[in-house]
C-alpha cells in the first residue's frame, strides 16, 4: 500500500516539476521576442521606440512617418542618367532612426537602418547602412553607406532631395561610388 502511494506521489511531483521547467525554459529562452531575464524594466521606463506619434508631434518632426522613395541614377559609374536604382518604403521614426526596406531581393540584403537628424526648417540629413550580399545571398560583399539630404514638399507629403552611395568590402576599400537623386511620398493610413 505505502509502495502504491509513493508511486503515486512520485508520478505527481514529477508530473508538477515538468510542467514548471517547461514554463521556466519558455521564460528563459531567447527567442528574440523582447525578454531579456538578467534586465528588470523599471516602471518609468518608456523606450522611444514605443511611444505614440500623435498628429501634434508630427508638427515637431514633420519627417516621422512612412515614405515610398525611389533613387535615380544622375549618370555616374557607368549608369545611364534617370535610372532606377533602387526604390522601396522608409520609416523615419520620431527618436532620430529610420528603417528601409530596398526593392532588392532579400537574400542579397533589403534592410537598412539609420540615423537622421533636421538640419534646418523641413530639412533633413540621413546616414544610413545596409550589409550587401552577392547575389545568391552566400558571400558577404561589406557595408553600403546611404546618405540623403532631403527637403520636405509644401503640404509634408513629399520629399525631395540627393543620395550617395557607397558599397565598401570587408576590408572598408570602396568598391563603387553612386550618386543621385531621391524622392519620397507619404503613405497614411486613410
Amino acid at each position: 500500500m505505502k509502495s502504491k502511494i509513493r508511486i503515486k506521489f512520485l508520478l505527481v511531483f514529477c508530473t508538477v516539476c515538468l510542467g514548471l521547467v517547461q514554463g521556466l525554459w519558455a521564460q528563459s529562452s531567447s527567442t528574440g521576442c523582447g525578454f531579456y531575464p538578467k534586465q528588470k524594466p523599471a516602471q518609468s521606463l518608456r523606450p522611444a521606440s514605443l511611444q505614440l506619434v500623435s498628429d501634434r508631434d508630427s508638427d515637431r518632426a514633420p519627417i516621422v512617418g512612412l515614405w515610398k522613395f525611389t533613387f535615380v541614377s544622375e549618370g555616374n559609374a557607368g549608369i545611364p542618367d534617370g535610372t532606377v536604382l533602387d526604390a522601396g518604403y522608409a520609416t523615419w521614426h520620431a527618436d532620430g532612426t529610420e528603417i528601409m526596406n530596398s526593392g532588392r531581393a532579400p537574400m542579397t540584403g533589403s534592410f537598412c537602418m539609420g540615423v537622421w537628424k533636421a538640419t534646418e526648417h523641413s530639412t533633413y540629413k540621413l546616414n544610413h547602412f545596409a550589409l550587401s550580399w552577392d547575389p545568391t545571398g552566400q558571400q558577404l560583399i561589406g557595408p553600403a553607406n546611404i546618405r540623403e539630404e532631403i527637403r520636405l514638399g509644401h503640404r509634408k507629403t513629399s520629399y525631395s532631395g540627393t543620395f550617395t552611395l557607397d558599397q565598401f568590402d570587408v576590408n572598408g576599400n570602396v568598391l563603387v561610388h553612386l550618386g543621385g537623386n531621391v524622392k519620397g511620398q507619404r503613405i497614411t493610413a486613410d
